[in-house]
Protein backbone atom coordinates (compact mmCIF):
# COMPACT_ATOMS: atom_id res chain seq x y z
CA UNK A 1 0.00 0.00 0.00
CA UNK A 2 1.17 3.43 -0.69
CA UNK A 3 -0.10 6.80 0.14
CA UNK A 4 -1.58 9.09 -2.16
CA UNK A 5 -2.62 12.99 -2.43
CA UNK A 6 -5.30 13.82 -5.12
CA UNK A 7 -7.23 16.94 -6.20
CA UNK A 8 -10.32 15.79 -6.85
CA UNK A 9 -13.09 18.12 -7.95
CA UNK A 10 -11.26 20.99 -6.06
CA UNK A 11 -10.68 19.19 -2.76
CA UNK A 12 -7.42 17.33 -1.52
CA UNK A 13 -8.24 13.55 -0.70
CA UNK A 14 -5.51 11.03 0.91
CA UNK A 15 -6.13 7.38 -0.15
CA UNK A 16 -3.63 4.73 1.28
CA UNK A 17 -4.00 1.86 -1.34
CA UNK A 18 -1.97 -0.02 -3.98
CA UNK A 19 -0.39 2.27 -6.51
CA UNK A 20 -1.72 -0.19 -9.36
CA UNK A 21 -5.48 0.49 -8.44
CA UNK A 22 -7.61 2.01 -10.72
CA UNK A 23 -8.87 5.63 -10.19
CA UNK A 24 -12.27 3.76 -10.77
CA UNK A 25 -12.16 1.75 -7.56
CA UNK A 26 -10.50 4.98 -5.53
CA UNK A 27 -13.03 6.67 -6.65
CA UNK A 28 -15.97 4.19 -5.95
CA UNK A 29 -14.47 1.96 -3.39
CA UNK A 30 -12.33 3.94 -1.27
CA UNK A 31 -13.80 7.73 -1.77
CA UNK A 32 -17.50 6.64 -2.47
CA UNK A 33 -17.90 8.78 -5.46
CA UNK A 34 -20.26 6.17 -7.62
CA UNK A 35 -21.24 8.92 -10.07
CA UNK A 36 -18.11 7.44 -12.12
CA UNK A 37 -19.54 3.85 -13.32
CA UNK A 38 -17.95 0.61 -14.07
CA UNK A 39 -18.81 -0.84 -17.46
CA UNK A 40 -16.29 -2.91 -19.20
CA UNK A 41 -13.04 -2.61 -17.17
CA UNK A 42 -10.89 -2.42 -20.01
CA UNK A 43 -11.08 1.09 -21.26
CA UNK A 44 -13.66 0.35 -24.00
CA UNK A 45 -17.15 1.14 -23.24
CA UNK A 46 -16.34 4.96 -21.60
CA UNK A 47 -18.93 4.55 -18.87
CA UNK A 48 -15.99 5.07 -16.19
CA UNK A 49 -15.12 8.52 -18.25
CA UNK A 50 -13.34 11.10 -15.99
CA UNK A 51 -10.93 14.41 -16.82
CA UNK A 52 -7.35 14.26 -15.66
CA UNK A 53 -6.48 17.72 -16.15
CA UNK A 54 -8.54 18.90 -19.43
CA UNK A 55 -8.54 15.24 -21.35
CA UNK A 56 -10.94 12.75 -20.97
CA UNK A 57 -9.84 9.54 -19.94
CA UNK A 58 -11.21 6.18 -18.75
CA UNK A 59 -10.55 5.77 -14.80
CA UNK A 60 -10.62 1.86 -15.31
CA UNK A 61 -6.95 1.45 -16.90
CA UNK A 62 -5.85 4.26 -15.23
CA UNK A 63 -3.67 3.97 -11.93
CA UNK A 64 -3.87 6.04 -9.10
CA UNK A 65 0.08 5.95 -9.29
CA UNK A 66 0.12 7.74 -13.04
CA UNK A 67 -2.54 10.86 -11.72
CA UNK A 68 0.89 12.46 -9.87
CA UNK A 69 -0.45 16.22 -9.51
CA UNK A 70 -2.91 16.28 -12.04
CA UNK A 71 -6.52 17.35 -10.93
CA UNK A 72 -9.64 15.19 -11.58
CA UNK A 73 -12.83 15.77 -11.99
CA UNK A 74 -15.73 13.44 -11.80
CA UNK A 75 -19.30 14.28 -12.96
CA UNK A 76 -20.36 15.06 -9.52
CA UNK A 77 -17.36 17.85 -10.24
CA UNK A 78 -18.63 18.95 -13.57
CA UNK A 79 -21.10 21.52 -11.55
CA UNK A 80 -22.27 22.35 -8.66
CA UNK A 81 -25.49 21.79 -9.39
CA UNK A 82 -26.16 20.13 -12.55
CA UNK A 83 -26.02 23.31 -14.51
CA UNK A 84 -22.97 22.69 -17.02
CA UNK A 85 -24.28 23.38 -20.57
CA UNK A 86 -23.54 19.80 -21.12
CA UNK A 87 -25.85 18.59 -18.37
CA UNK A 88 -28.58 21.06 -19.13
CA UNK A 89 -28.74 19.97 -23.16
CA UNK A 90 -28.71 16.73 -21.83
CA UNK A 91 -32.01 17.22 -20.13
CA UNK A 92 -33.22 19.15 -23.01
CA UNK A 93 -32.70 16.60 -25.53
CA UNK A 94 -34.02 14.12 -23.67
CA UNK A 95 -30.52 11.85 -24.28
CA UNK A 96 -30.60 9.15 -21.29
CA UNK A 97 -32.83 5.93 -21.42
CA UNK A 98 -31.45 3.34 -18.76
CA UNK A 99 -28.78 6.60 -17.73
CA UNK A 100 -26.28 4.17 -16.96
CA UNK A 101 -23.53 5.21 -19.57
CA UNK A 102 -24.95 9.14 -19.34
CA UNK A 103 -21.82 9.89 -16.85
CA UNK A 104 -19.12 9.46 -19.33
CA UNK A 105 -20.70 10.60 -21.80
CA UNK A 106 -20.88 13.52 -20.40
CA UNK A 107 -17.65 13.74 -19.22
CA UNK A 108 -16.45 12.85 -22.60
CA UNK A 109 -18.73 15.74 -24.29
CA UNK A 110 -17.98 18.27 -21.84
CA UNK A 111 -13.92 17.83 -22.55
CA UNK A 112 -14.58 17.60 -26.04
CA UNK A 113 -16.55 21.44 -25.95
CA UNK A 114 -13.61 22.79 -23.21
CA UNK A 115 -10.71 21.71 -26.13
CA UNK A 116 -13.08 22.77 -29.21
CA UNK A 117 -16.33 24.98 -28.45
CA UNK A 118 -17.51 24.79 -32.04
CA UNK A 119 -17.04 21.13 -33.25
CA UNK A 120 -18.47 20.10 -36.56
CA UNK A 121 -20.61 16.51 -36.65
CA UNK A 122 -17.16 14.78 -37.49
CA UNK A 123 -15.26 15.82 -34.59
CA UNK A 124 -18.72 15.16 -32.24
CA UNK A 125 -18.69 11.90 -33.73
CA UNK A 126 -15.16 11.11 -33.57
CA UNK A 127 -14.86 12.43 -29.70
CA UNK A 128 -17.66 10.38 -28.36
CA UNK A 129 -17.12 7.51 -30.46
CA UNK A 130 -16.07 4.58 -28.46
CA UNK A 131 -18.88 5.65 -25.85
CA UNK A 132 -21.02 2.91 -26.03
CA UNK A 133 -24.69 3.82 -25.36
CA UNK A 134 -26.76 0.23 -24.85
CA UNK A 135 -29.90 1.92 -25.71
CA UNK A 136 -28.80 3.42 -28.81
CA UNK A 137 -29.18 7.31 -27.96
CA UNK A 138 -26.48 8.68 -30.14
CA UNK A 139 -28.61 11.05 -32.41
CA UNK A 140 -29.83 12.53 -29.77
CA UNK A 141 -26.59 12.86 -27.60
CA UNK A 142 -25.16 14.15 -30.73
CA UNK A 143 -27.62 17.23 -30.69
CA UNK A 144 -27.25 17.42 -26.97
CA UNK A 145 -23.78 18.07 -27.86
CA UNK A 146 -24.31 20.82 -30.80
CA UNK A 147 -27.08 22.29 -28.68
CA UNK A 148 -24.28 22.95 -25.19
CA UNK A 149 -21.82 24.02 -28.02
CA UNK A 150 -24.44 26.68 -29.14
CA UNK A 151 -25.31 27.23 -25.63
CA UNK A 152 -21.17 28.36 -24.37
CA UNK A 153 -20.74 30.40 -27.72
CA UNK A 154 -23.22 32.41 -26.65
CA UNK A 155 -22.96 33.03 -22.79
Amino acid sequence: MAAFSLKINGTSQQVDVDPSTPMLWVLRDHLQMVGTKYGCGIAQCGACTIHLGDNAVRSCQLPVSSVGDQEITTIEGLSENGDHPVQEAWLEVDVPQCGYCQAGQIMTASALLKRNPNPSDVEIENAMNGNICRCGTYTRIKKAVKMAANSTQTS
